[in-house]
């Protein structure tokens, strides 16, 4: 009866834990702050955001915005004077909340997926397949209209185009880069 009964391990490894690695060294100087060009439109400052992240604040952290608003500029990792690949951690709690399935990142992690899958197929984004098959995996009917005067205001602008022909255009040498990215992921 017991075999049938199944357990949970003891102890379950903090995802946490190789970000936290990275910043062990932060004095906390707020430079990272001062350097990033986004932080006006962020929730937390990177600097609260990396004490966060070494405080364990698991939920505080993914219900923050600040790590997905970065840009990658890597000001704060050019500026730190402590030298800490602070772009890197950045983008590491992005990959960790698209792991986790964290419900806060869906809507960002949809976004770059649809994406991808536009750029392999395509070679470039097709922004109007890209968007479709983004907005039909959001599940919300209502979200395509908060963006329709932005999409009316592209077309007008010949931003974007409705394709009259499909194309066929293959992902030419694309589909190697693709591939290396997946071995590459599966290692880390």
């Amino acid at each position: 009866m017991e075999s049938a009964i199944k357990q949970k391990p003891a102890f379950l490894p903090d995802p946490l834990a190789p970000v936290c690695k990275m910043l062990q060294a932060c004095i906390q100087c707020g430079t990272c702050t001062a350097s990033c060009v986004n932080s006006f439109a962020m929730d937390q400052t990177p600097r609260r955001l990396w004490r966060m992240v070494i405080m364990g604040q698991k939920d505080e952290v993914f219900r923050s915005k600040t790590f997905a608003l970065c840009s990658s500029c890597y000001y704060c990792t050019l500026r730190c004077p402590r030298g800490l690949p602070l772009t890197e951690a950045m983008a590491a709690l992005k990959q960790i909340a698209a792991k986790e399935k964290i419900a806060s990142c869906k809507s960002g992690t949809l976004f770059y997926t649809s994406f991808l899958e536009s750029v392999r197929c395509h070679g470039r984004v097709s922004e109007m397949e890209f968007m479709t098959h983004y907005f039909i995996r959001m599940k919300n009917p209502v979200a395509p209209f908060k963006y329709t005067s932005l999409g009316m205001r592209l077309l007008s602008k010949g931003k974007i185009a409705i394709p009259l022909t499909k194309k066929k255009k293959g992902p030419g040498s694309l589909k190697a880069l693709f591939r290396k990215v997946a071995e590459l992921e599966q290692l880390s």
